[in-house]
């Protein structure tokens, strides 16, 4: 099994740039380097995170010169270095208590005046956990269910309710929604999670809310940062994060981070190998522009984890108890084989103080072969379960670009920052696949290195092309005492060419939408606000009912009512929403034409949603969060399942993380957290009893380096987490331990 044997495809799409993305950028670059050149940066002044390769020698000799003229004759105090915010980037709000967030108006915009509910989880809370993916780094962020389909080896989250796996985006653009994302929490400074239907900015998403992974970038301070981990299944990582500036005023520098791991599961014959690589470089092209280049490298390797049986587990079997970690797939069927390549760059020209142009571009290919074994019903004997094998052959590449305008200007007594741009994708999908046969599992003696028959030809393969532009205006009005106002409007128009093989047919899919939102805050009370918003989403859906009428977008309306807080000078910050969500369009069973689906189908999602987070001065940290989530389906042909609540989303969840450096124990830290969730029920032959874990954790610190101990699950709980089908549920991880080590110089 090799990733790089692929299916036959035309010649790939090369790295280069949309016309526009092309001209846009080189025209604000040539306005930079017109307007003014390289100089070093004023006292006080934010130093952009820079960046640069060493063909830039001639422009960091000048700008040592200029640095040379600017400090001749100037005091011997020390120069202030602030730390720097790029399009993207909120680098200076690290904290327990973030104040700012950026994905709501793609633009620097303060959690207390903006009209919706947005939850950060900042490199600072990530670290003090010992986190390692996206689904561990959600766990506390209330409303979102990180883990509901196993150990697979993808990040599969739910946010209010409602599947959003295919809703996570980079630095503010997308990933093709096919792809086989899984994160690597170590890359990112932050997580921004905007939660309900967002599809103002960044058009088709899911309606319970997107995830904005915001990434490490150069930094004006040479740094050398290292650590290795260890801890339960034979896990092993190392990681390093390499900055250095390349140019005497810091704007110019190049940063490394890299990671591999390698690790077993409590499941048998589980495995995981990641190897994973990201150079990004920042050009001085003067102090009024920031250009950042990203690129990354990655392969992956696993043995998937598709989780166990409900029977003898969960449900009773008369033939007796079935092991946990017992794995029902085979490892001689194989395993996944995965490679990931991204280039792009992050780019933000201020004309004025009150003009910036910005603009993100980001090519990315993925191809691998992906295999797995999956269990089907169980037999009436109660002992054989019937299983599926897939082989898997994938192929992507996804060209995404974000050109927009960001415009501050005070008409009368309101003043506006406006946010206008184009969001420009294109990709192609080449994902084909084999159904294959294999003998059902005996649940209590299980045999390995069964043999599976595959078809010679491919059971699916339907490369498409699908090509997206969507016209988008966002502004934000202050006006009066203490009131804002967010309003937005977006047109959008997709273009899939599907060609299926397999069929021998060819279709085209064009959809197109206009969305709207709108959000309302009044600051009452210093540091106290309330708001109210509605906002819509649409995403396009695949296939044709019975009269071979392509399926409109479903949509996503939502409203929502908040009070938000801040204090102590922003080291407390708090939120209450309370929301109202309807998902529209919903594809159900025909009731006259059986094996086709209509689009009459709706869910809804109500609920509660509270957050605290506090830095306190006498050396306590914490996060705290709490959801009501009550989603239920409201319309659909099959009365067996209206009124239930949609499957496996817990009526309440609660999370607690708190980190504590005392005093009089300067070096060392103790952290205590926990989650608790309630039942979760839906349509499935079973409930997941609800549970509680508790995580630990105390850390050492030295002049340059840190040790950390954690325990997660810390009393051991049996218990699931989620559940695939009917015939699949996923036991969670019992007690984990992690040691790691930090260096820094």
């Amino acid at each position: 099994m090799s990733h790089r044997s692929r299916l036959p495809h035309p010649r790939r799409m090369p790295i280069a740039l949309s016309p526009l993305a092309a001209a846009l950028g080189l025209l604000s670059l040539a306005a930079a380097h017109a307007q003014q050149a390289p100089a070093a940066p004023e006292e006080g002044a934010p130093s952009a995170t820079a960046a640069a390769s060493t063909a830039a020698s001639a422009a960091a000799a000048g700008n040592a010169a200029a640095n040379a003229n600017a400090n001749a004759g100037a005091s011997d105090e020390p120069r202030k270095m602030d730390s720097v915010v790029i399009y993207g980037s909120v680098q200076r709000d690290t904290g327990f208590a973030p104040t700012q967030g950026i994905t709501a108006g793609k633009a620097e915009m303060r959690l207390l005046e903006t009209p919706r509910s947005m939850s950060v989880v900042t490199r600072e809370v990530m670290d003090s956990r010992q986190i390692t993916n996206l689904q561990q780094a959600l766990q506390t962020v209330p409303g979102v269910s990180p883990v509901n389909f196993g150990r697979r080896g993808f990040d599969d989250i739910n946010i209010r309710g409602f599947r959003s796996t295919e809703s996570i985006l980079i630095d503010g653009l997308v990933q093709s929604p096919g792809m086989w994302t899984r994160l690597t929490s170590y890359a990112y400074e932050r997580f921004e999670v905007l939660k309900g239907a967002s599809s103002i900015l960044y058009g088709q998403v899911q309606p319970g809310g997107l995830v904005n992974a915001v990434s490490k970038r150069p930094e004006a301070v040479r740094r050398l940062d290292g650590g290795i981990d260890i801890g339960s299944f034979n896990s092993r990582t190392l990681s390093a994060d390499i900055n250095e500036p390349l140019s005497a005023n810091g704007r110019t520098a190049l940063r490394v981070t890299a990671q591999t791991s390698d690790g077993d599961d409590a499941t048998d014959d589980v495995w995981r190998k990641d190897r994973w690589v990201s150079p990004s470089l920042s050009i001085d092209f003067g102090r009024d522009t920031d250009f950042v280049i990203f690129t990354s490298y990655s392969t992956s390797k696993w043995i998937r984890q598709q989780g166990t049986t409900p029977y003898g587990t969960l449900l009773p079997n008369p033939n007796g108890t079935v092991r946990r970690t017992m794995f029902t797939g085979d490892a001689s069927f194989g395993g996944y084989d995965v490679e990931q390549k991204t280039a792009g760059y992050s780019l933000e020209h201020r004309f004025t103080p009150a003009l910036t142009l910005r603009q993100g571009v980001r090519y990315e290919e993925e191809s691998g072969t992906g295999n797995f074994v999956a269990l089907q019903a169980l037999q009436a004997n109660r002992r054989l379960q019937n299983r599926s094998a897939t082989r898997q052959y994938l192929d992507f590449d996804i060209l995404a670009t974000d050109t927009s305008v960001l415009a501050k200007v005070d008409i009368g007594p309101v003043a506006h920052q406006v946010v206008v741009g184009l969001d420009a994708r294109r990709g192609h999908s080449r994902q084909g696949s084999r159904s294959c046969t294999i003998a059902p599992l005996d649940l209590f003696n299980p045999q390995y290195g069964v043999p599976a028959t595959c078809p010679a030809a491919l059971s699916s393969f339907a490369p498409s092309t699908l090509t997206v532009a969507g016209l988008y205006l966002q502004d934000q009005l202050k006006f009066g005492d203490g009131w804002t106002a967010l309003v937005g409007v977006r047109r959008d128009h997709s273009r899939e060419r599907i060609e299926d093989k397999v069929r021998n047919t060819q279709s085209l899919k064009t959809d197109s939408a206009t969305v709207g939102s709108a959000g309302l805050v009044k600051e009452f009370l210093p540091g106290w606000s309330t708001y109210v918003s509605w906002s819509e989403s649409f995403l396009p859906v695949s296939g044709q009912d019975f009269d071979g009428k392509g399926f409109v977008p479903e949509t996503g309306k939502q409203w929502e009512w908040g009070l938000k807080h801040e204090a102590l000078d922003g080291r407390l910050t708090g939120s209450i929403a309370v929301f109202d969500l309807k998902r529209r369009n919903v594809t159900t069973s025909d009731p006259v034409n059986t094996g086709f689906s209509v689009q009459t189908g709706e869910q809804q999602s109500r609920g509660v949603e509270l957050e605290v987070g506090a830095r306190l001065k006498d050396g306590l940290s914490l996060t705290a969060g709490y959801a009501y989530t009550d989603a239920r389906v409201t319309r659909d042909n099959n009365t067996a399942i209206l009124g239930k609540p949609i499957n496996l989303q817990p009526l309440h969840a609660a999370t607690l993380w708190a980190l504590y450096k005392p005093t009089w124990l300067p070096n060392w830290t103790l952290g205590l957290g926990g989650r608790a969730v309630s039942q979760q029920r839906g349509n499935l032959p079973f409930t997941l009893p609800g549970y509680a874990v508790v995580d630990a954790s105390v850390g050492y610190s030295g002049p340059t380096w840190r040790v950390n101990a954690g325990l997660k699950n810390l009393l051991d709980k049996d218990y699931f987490d989620g559940a695939i089908n009917a015939n699949v549920v996923s036991p969670a991880l019992g007690r984990t331990w992690t040691v790691s080590l930090q260096v820094s110089y």
